[in-house]
């Protein structure tokens, strides 16, 4: 992911450890495979070596994210040794710029696992959904050996990180499954995967309701290069906002506004209570208000460079009760009025 170096010594070592040994281990080997020393890396990960013998000992999400960081750099695989060939520096950054200009989180999934295939044909990954569950699929079309279960959490808790990331929004998971049997430390799964997770599965997949699929990308080229500062976030950390509930009540404003009257009447559209439609905006990082604002902005400036229809018409359209308290809220919007935003525009 093309991590950038951090300042590890000004960091500290704060959270909760509770990210596998058998993942630092599984570095070890890498290391091992190419004959290279892992000391190193562990130290500036503040790692005491004496821990990889204690298969119940846990370090935390930022010791992860500097232990990977070391290893990615210094064996230039940012695989950490998965796959028959490496992927070098910047792979599953090039995978997430390929995808930044996808109009939904479906349409970027789907490139997503597409351009992973001409990574390496180790693994496929491919999107379904069915009876509005997606799922997110990973097939070994070798064997991965010892690791295997390193190999597997990591490209999907990526690929998951990536999804909240291009959305900025948290997106759970119905059901984790995995084909391996469950290992020594498998009560860490409840962290690695929210849900309930599946072992002695027969695939590997993440499942989430396929509405997140419908989300638009909300990342440009600039929020690519800050986030690639620190990329492995994406994979040690859970996204913490969700965005479902905005957008479905975005969608419903826009296309049912006779649904869209008051709080009540929106919740009951949505199978919701009042108070619990505005709990879960607020969770969101929205509220009601802002989202009617937004579509009725959106519809406003829509309806004035598309059309000729008399401003008292479009205020009406678009919910309001008179002109002037419309032009009010456009002046507030846009700093123009309607009729200048429209002459402003014109060819």
């Amino acid at each position: 992911m093309n991590p950038a170096a951090a300042p590890l010594a000004s960091l500290g070592t704060t959270g909760r450890a509770e990210t596998p040994m058998a993942f630092v281990q599984a570095i070890v080997a890498a290391y091992a495979q190419r004959g290279l020393d892992p000391l190193p890396a562990l130290s500036a990960a503040q790692i005491a070596p004496n821990l990889l013998d204690q298969p119940d000992a846990r370090i935390t999400a930022l010791q992860m994210e500097w232990l990977s960081a070391s290893a990615m750099r210094e064996l230039d695989d940012e695989a950490l040794g998965w796959f028959s060939r490496r992927l070098p520096w910047g792979s599953y950054g090039m995978l997430v710029r390929a995808s930044l200009t996808s109009p939904t989180l479906g349409v970027a999934l789907a490139r997503w696992c597409r351009h992973h295939g001409l990574l390496t044909d180790d693994i496929q990954l491919q999107v379904s959904q069915s009876q509005g569950v997606a799922s997110l699929q990973l097939t070994e079309q070798r064997e991965l050996g010892v690791l295997q279960e390193f190999a597997v959490v990591s490209v999907l808790r990526n690929a998951l990180g990536v999804a909240c990331w291009l959305t900025d929004s948290r997106i759970p998971l119905l059901q984790t499954t995995l084909r391996f049997a469950p290992p020594p430390h498998a009560g860490s799964y409840r962290v690695l995967f929210d849900g309930p997770t599946q072992f002695n599965a027969p695939e590997h997949s993440l499942q989430f309701d396929a509405g997140y699929l419908s989300l638009p990308v909300r990342r440009d080229e600039a929020a690519l290069q800050r986030m690639l500062q620190r990329a492995l976030l994406l994979t040690v950390r859970p996204y913490r906002r969700d965005r479902l509930l905005v957008e479905k009540v975005r969608q419903t404003l826009a296309e049912h506004p006779e649904h869209s009257r008051n709080a009540d009447d929106l919740a009951a559209w949505l199978n919701l209570s009042a108070r619990t439609l505005h709990r879960q905006l607020k969770e969101e990082g929205a509220s009601l208000q802002q989202l009617k604002d937004a579509v009725r902005r959106d519809m406003a400036t829509d309806l004035l460079l598309r059309t000729q229809r008399p401003i008292k018409q479009i205020a009406a359209e678009v919910g309001f009760q008179n002109e002037k308290s419309f032009m009010r809220a456009f002046k507030g919007w846009t700093e123009q009025t309607p009729e200048e935003f429209r002459l402003a525009r014109l060819p």
